[in-house]
């Protein structure tokens, strides 16, 4: 199998700021041949990639081909879908497939245009049978799953917003976070921020109007968003080139006006994390406090969703923290945000484990729960996770149950102040999770909502195991 790193290489020298010119420089070779290298065209041989990783100051693994990685994961995951029980495909072909990302990539969207034909059924059937107006959709390019795609191309961090988020931060006044916002925002792009009472919103929390120069906020808005939306707004303006040029070099993933839009949206979110909790001071108190989220909330003004998403990007090199996978699920198990920094595979096409603590987390509204977990393959994680409610209104508009969870890998866990009591070292103790049931070996699972893709569906009429999923050992009993 030949490594495709071209995106690798290009990634970690944008991370390092340099120009092609520079890389190929040191690595003795043109700058037209590392643009070969860069697009594939070219392989790396093994001679230059080491130049390139002592270059980048990067361990060799950090080359590992991920995408087709994720490749072949996205292809276990469907023909994981019971359409494909009769036709076997063996981890070995799946590989081969991942080879020939055309062919891959061709076969997930047709997947996807499958799966979206089915829902669109499903909804019609629902439209017929109560009469409510239908709407068709058509979720092969579904904007949130490219725009994932994006974030996670990247690693979820963008060196660009960074510098420009710091560049903007230098003017605020610490002291006082949100009236300096709203000042900056004011003096140096002639925008006004004016709050409106609730009842008068018109449902939305945030509107900019471009003709009036003003911002609006809805009174319903709890501190930490607000600064969060007036931080966005700045990060629209002043961060645009940069934007620009991220969704320029990302064309290839975002194929519809909408991903693009919500790929704006997503980024003006990550200058604005970066704005009001910039990189090295939010890295400093996070190793002091040991990661524990709520302190980084007070010092921050920030909820638990937002210092969570921002652990997710501290991948700047020689500056690094403890890497974190993100997931993020409503009480029905729908993933609505996923981030994967630690190698962990999310499901796209299917449910996830129940076994997850994001998922339990709804049992403990509020409280924080830590899990020690193990995949099938015996890689590890401690993983921590929170309910959070999002309201916009009193009580007569109800409010949203949503769970948050991170996650690292165990040999990281020690950094955190929530592993404290857990014996790391014991992974015998870890809850077994898995990625989706489809793609779990497990036969014992009580909680297994489908036979796994290995084995199928076996009945045995005389014997009841966990469930009818996790068969039991037909045998007699001591004494029967």
């Amino acid at each position: 199998m030949k490594a495709r790193l071209g995106a690798k290489v290009r990634s970690l020298r944008r991370r390092k700021g340099l120009t092609q010119t520079e890389v190929a420089s040191r690595l003795g070779i043109s700058p037209s041949y590392l643009n070969l290298i860069e697009h594939d065209q070219r392989q790396l041989p093994a001679n230059l990639l080491l130049k390139t990783a002592e270059i980048f100051n990067v361990e060799l693994a950090a080359f590992t081909d991920d995408s087709q990685n994720r490749l072949a994961a996205d292809l276990q995951e469907i023909f994981g879908d019971p359409l494909f029980e009769e036709h076997p495909i063996t981890t070995a072909d799946l590989r081969e497939l991942a080879d020939n990302p055309s062919a891959a990539r061709a076969v997930i969207a047709l997947y996807q245009a499958y799966r979206g034909s089915i829902e669109s059924t499903r909804a019609l059937s629902s439209k017929l049978y109560d009469g409510r107006d239908f709407v068709g959709v058509n979720p092969a390019h579904l904007p949130s799953e490219e725009v994932s795609d994006v974030i996670q191309l990247n690693l979820n961090f963008f060196p660009e917003l960074e510098a420009a988020a710091e560049k903007e931060a230098a003017k605020l006044d610490r002291s006082d976070v949100y009236r300096s916002l709203v000042q900056h925002l004011s003096k140096g792009y002639g925008i006004d921020v004016q709050l409106v009472p609730i009842g008068q919103d018109g449902g939305a929390v945030r509107r900019y109007d471009p003709e009036e120069h003003r911002l609006y906020l809805s009174e319903a808005l709890p501190p930490w968003s607000r600064l969060f939306q007036v931080a966005h707004q700045i990060g629209v303006l002043a961060a645009r080139p940069v934007i620009d040029a991220i969704i320029e070099r990302s064309q290839q993933n975002l194929t519809t006006p909408e991903s693009v839009k919500l790929c704006r949206v997503a980024l003006a979110n990550y200058f604005a994390a970066a704005l009001l909790m910039p990189y090295d001071e939010f890295l400093r108190l996070a190793d002091e406090t040991r990661y524990d989220i709520e302190l980084l909330q007070h010092h921050f003004t920030a909820s638990w969703e937002q210092v969570c998403h921002r652990l997710t990007t501290m991948r700047k090199p020689d500056a690094e923290g403890v890497p974190f996978h993100f997931v993020r699920v409503d009480i029905a198990g729908n993933i609505s945000k996923r981030y994967s920094g630690t190698g962990i595979r999310f499901a796209r096409f299917s449910g996830s484990c129940p076994r997850w603590d994001v998922h339990a987390a709804f049992l403990t509204p509020g409280r924080i729960r830590t899990q020690l977990s193990k995949m099938p393959d015996g890689t590890a994680y401690f993983c921590v996770a929170r309910t959070i409610r999002k309201s916009y209104g009193g009580y007569a508009s109800g409010d949203s149950l949503m769970a948050v969870g991170i996650g690292c890998p165990i040999r990281d866990a020690r950094k955190l102040v929530y592993a404290d009591g857990y014996d790391l070292d014991n992974l015998d103790a870890a809850v077994p999770i898995g990625t989706t049931c489809r793609l779990c070996e497990r036969l014992d699972c009580e909680q297994r909502a489908f036979p796994p893709l290995q084995y199928g569906l076996t009945i045995d009429e005389n014997v009841r195991g966990r469930s009818f999923y996790a068969p039991a050992t037909a045998t007699r009993p001591p004494g029967g």
